[in-house]
């Protein structure tokens, strides 16, 4: 064995150097998902102009026209991140959405984006960025609003219930998903106070207004942490 690469030993010793493995090559399917790593976590660690081809070929142990040949370039590879990482969010935020309760809803979706952030840094960081790409399939101001559309469902049934005008829950819808991802943005980098802490200070806030505050809020749900 030389330097952890198995070689082949049927030569004698002393008559021809021994011959290295041939080393195992990626499928496509393989090679695309590793370049999708490395341009996430450097357009994390970088952003999108600080993120070079070569930057990326090089962590993947490719040439330039490797990343040519599955996204076009860096802007492709780029959209496809963001796209995956919206998805992502989405999908974790929508599915959360599942107790009857609306206070216990407002908690759960604010779970949801702070279990994102805390799991998916990366991603995060990469949605809160503005997209260069006119064409890019989306950005965290779409995204969000795409989660205001669940929200404002939600509350319309709610509005109507207590006899408010459910017209207005778009409205609501907004201000409520904005806060929480604004909060979630701040959250990001401060870490504090923990997270079920900032879970039930955002419902506080959404759910009593500023007249209304609890000195000690607390969580209704069984997410406790």
């Amino acid at each position: 064995m030389i330097d952890g690469v198995a070689t082949d030993s049927s030569s004698t010793p002393g008559n021809e150097k021994p011959r290295r493995a041939r080393r195992t090559r990626m499928t496509g399917a393989e090679r695309r998902q590793q370049l999708l790593e490395i341009g996430r976590i450097l357009f994390a660690a970088k952003g999108f102009e600080g993120t070079s081809v070569e930057e990326i070929a090089a962590k993947a142990g490719v040439s330039k026209p490797v990343v040519y040949e599955h996204f076009g370039g860096k802007e492709g590879l780029y959209a496809v991140v963001v796209d995956r990482e919206m998805r992502r969010l989405l999908d974790m935020v929508t599915g959360s959405l599942t107790a009857g309760h609306p206070r216990e809803l407002c908690e759960q979706a604010a779970f949801a984006l702070l279990d994102y952030i805390e799991e998916y840094t990366d991603g995060f960081r990469i949605l809160v960025r503005d997209s260069p790409i006119p064409q890019s399939t989306g950005s965290f101001a779409s995204l969000i609003s795409d989660i205001a559309t669940q929200v404002e469902d939600i509350l319309g049934r709610e509005f109507k219930n207590r006899g408010f005008d459910a017209k207005l829950a778009p409205l609501y819808a907004q201000a409520l998903v904005g806060m929480v991802a604004l909060t979630g943005q701040w959250w990001l980098d401060v870490r504090r106070p923990k997270k079920a802490e900032v879970a039930a200070h955002l419902v506080n806030l959404a759910w009593h207004g500023l007249d209304g505050l609890e000195p000690k809020p607390r969580l209704i749900g069984h997410r406790k942490s």
